[in-house]
This record gives structure tokens, C-alpha cells and sequence, in this order.
């Protein structure tokens, strides 16, 4: 079973698909319909909602160099 994640980052409306067997991270289309477009629009209205789903762990990083050093922004 493939192991795909969305991704969105505040401040930022566009959504990526990383995904995790094949190594890919990849820009998708903004959804117009369906629980992801649900999502996608609940994150973007300025309301503070962070929607998650089977994902028990996300960090957002200034670098790569800062995750592989083992620390998480504040």
C-alpha cells in the first residue's frame, strides 16, 4: 500500500503530495469538491483550523539541516 501525504503550509494556499515510497513531493491542484476540497478550505480561511488524518507527527523547519540536527523550530 502506497503511503501518500497532503500537505498544506500556513501562509501558503498551495498543497503538495509527498509521496512516501517513491520519494516524491509534488505540487497538486487546489480540490473544487470533496472532503479534501472541505479541508483545504478550512485551513485557508483564516480561521486557525489544522485538519489531520492518520498523521500523528508534522513539524514545520527553517532547513533540512535543523530537522537532521534534531531540533524544532518555535
Amino acid at each position: 500500500m502506497a503511503k501518500v501525504v497532503v500537505i498544506g503550509v500556513a501562509g501558503d494556499t498551495r498543497l503538495w503530495m509527498a509521496d512516501l515510497d517513491a520519494g516524491t513531493v509534488t505540487e497538486i491542484p487546489a480540490p473544487t469538491q470533496g472532503p479534501l476540497a472541505t479541508a483545504n478550505d478550512l485551513r485557508n480561511n483564516n480561521s486557525g483550523a489544522v485538519v489531520h488524518k492518520g498523521v500523528n507527527l508534522a513539524v514545520l523547519a527553517a532547513s533540512s539541516g535543523s530537522v537532521s540536527g534534531g531540533f524544532m523550530d518555535g
